[in-house]
């Protein structure tokens, strides 16, 4: 089957990512990482807009009760509705930056950093919670990327880019074990990047250098493939008032001649069933 694409905000991000489904706005949130901005598109009207931060942004997130929740360079701190900024955990890091995050079903920020030069072993992936407490889940990390949950919270699943693979976790009580490869993408498709899980169960993986995004049953079989027109696709996730509609997020940083689409946003519309996504409790 052939999924057709559209261009939801034709854009020039430099490492565009993070798309994430804001319920309460009825708007998705994504990311430019290395351009320090926040965009939000509205669907339903085609209004957008664009916030510069003061450093790098890794990711954002919707917080219980409006405002936002930013991993970013320097920690991860909030913007409340009023738009004034605080640090919830401040820990700059000389040479590390902030990745992709994502909300656990509890409330917890799940935050990723890595090394500007993606050095082996440089990044963590930590659970932040809204008193600003920070616990270190994995201190061994090259890329921290996709991270996300089953629709009953009984597994988490888990991207460090490099080693391309998709692993997956036991996740009780709040804490993940048990770690193995759900998935090992194949030399010459590009590496795992975001992901996100469906309602099904199902783990759409976008591919860096890979110019897809891929969907994997709980089994880690390979049942749906999603060609795009940008060679460095970032990250995906389901948005729309139904969340039939999957928001794919691009990248042009690095390529001599990035093909036109490269740093858009895309979508394609009616191919899935995505879950409600929690919001950060904090």
């Amino acid at each position: 089957m052939t999924y057709a694409y559209e261009v939801a905000v034709r854009s020039e991000a430099t490492l565009g990512e993070g798309p994430t489904w804001d319920a309460a706005s009825g708007r998705l949130i994504w990311i430019d990482i290395l351009g320090s901005r926040i965009h939000t598109y509205d669907p339903a009207t085609g209004q957008r807009t664009v916030r510069t931060t003061e450093q790098h942004v890794g990711a954002v997130k919707p917080r219980t009760g409006g405002g936002l929740v930013l991993n970013l360079r320097d920690g991860v701190g909030l913007l409340d509705p009023d738009d004034t900024f605080r640090w919830l955990h401040h820990e700059p890091v000389p040479g590390r930056r902030a990745n992709d995050a994502a909300v656990a079903p509890d409330g917890s920020l799940w935050a990723g950093t890595m090394r500007y030069d993606e050095a082996p072993g440089g990044g963590t992936l930590s659970r932040v919670t809204g008193d600003g407490s920070v616990e270190v889940v994995l201190d061994d990390v090259a890329v921290s990327n996709g991270t996300g949950w089953s629709p009953d919270g009984r597994l988490m699943y888990y991207i460090d880019s490099p080693t391309r693979r998709v692993d997956v976790f036991d996740f009780t009580d709040g804490r993940p074990a048990n770690r193995r490869p759900l998935v090992e993408i194949e030399e010459g498709a590009g590496f795992p990047d975001g992901l996100t899980v469906d309602a099904d169960g199902c783990v759409w993986v976008a591919l860096w250098e890979g110019g897809a995004v891929r969907r994997y049953t709980p089994a880690g079989v390979l049942d749906r493939v999603i060609g795009l027109p940008a060679p460095r696709v970032t990250a995906c996730a389901f948005g729309g008032a139904d969340l039939s509609d999957l928001y794919i997020t691009t990248a042009r940083v690095g390529l001599d001649t990035p093909p036109p689409l490269s740093g858009s946003l895309l979508v394609v519309p009616g191919v899935g069933k995505g879950l409600v996504q929690p919001t950060f409790t904090g």
